[in-house]
């Protein structure tokens, strides 16, 4: 294979890209910038954590991202196509994403909620065909909770409704999933239960899974790539490079917590 293959090939595996991304708010009276320089390449199947401090913009990018909200410069391509070119139909056929925000109607089964995934390929009175039966029956047991099929959403716990919820965004069968802080309101358990869930459906469907978070200890352990937001800078790359490059060293003030490279986590200063 030459040079040029090759990199044609490894083009053709990036699901998501920036290219001097500048993102924040457009008001009247000015621009408010909350990052800048923002350049991240996203491949095929990997487990990919947004982290930093409260604040710093995580949620503000992802929105971004995902065309919920105007960047203020720069591109974003989803499989080498420009966010701006594709219709909201096209979207919803590449990226799926899930919330924070409580659900409108808890009154739904959990089979219907996931079945709410395959709205951008139902007819346009919405009936499920057969194979869009087939695919939610096959994510309600690739997240293993075909036991909750006829449950109604209010009967679940806040960690079942997250698995629910990331049944729904396989459901919609899209090659990039996103979503914003996963594990909040969960046990430690659940969080650790939760994220190595989306690591294990990175692996085996082949998905981009990209989330926010504030538990970086597990993020560093369980992450393909990780995007690094700091006052100053956005930073890409896999754990250990991050580690030695002391990318975590300045993350948060160093009053009450270090970085530990040795150990790879964050423990409170004696």
């Amino acid at each position: 294979m030459s040079l040029l293959e090759f990199m044609k090939k490894n083009e053709s595996h990036i699901v998501l890209k920036t290219e001097d991304l500048v993102i924040g708010y457009n008001t009247k009276k000015a621009k408010s910038i909350i990052a800048s320089n923002i350049n991240i390449e996203l491949h095929k199947g990997e487990l990919v954590g947004l982290i930093g401090a409260n604040g710093i913009g995580k949620s503000t990018l992802l929105r971004t991202i995902t065309g919920v909200q105007r960047k203020l410069s720069g591109h974003i391509s989803i499989n080498n196509t420009l966010l701006e070119n594709y219709s909201n139909l096209s979207l919803a056929k590449a990226l799926s994403l899930v919330l924070t925000e409580s659900l409108t109607s808890k009154n739904l089964t959990v089979f219907e909620l996931v079945a709410l995934g395959r709205q951008p390929y139902t007819n346009w009175v919405g009936n499920l065909s057969d194979k869009d039966l087939q695919t939610v029956n096959t994510c309600l047991h690739q997240i293993n909770i075909d036991d909750l099929k006829h449950k109604k959403c209010y009967e679940l716990s806040d960690g079942q409704l997250q698995k629910v919820m990331i049944a729904r965004a396989l459901a919609q069968d899209t090659d990039l999933i996103i979503l914003d802080e996963p594990t909040t309101h969960l046990d430690m358990y659940h969080k650790a239960y939760i994220l190595k869930l989306l690591q294990r459906l990175a692996k085996e469907t082949n998905k981009t899974i990209l989330f926010s978070s504030h538990e970086i200890d597990l993020a560093i352990q369980l992450c393909d790539t990780l995007i690094v937001m700091s006052d100053n800078s956005v930073i890409t790359g896999q754990p250990c490079d991050l580690i030695e490059k002391g990318t975590f060293d300045n993350l948060f003030p160093k009053d009450f917590i270090v970085f530990d490279n040795k150990t790879g986590s964050f423990r409170v200063k004696k």
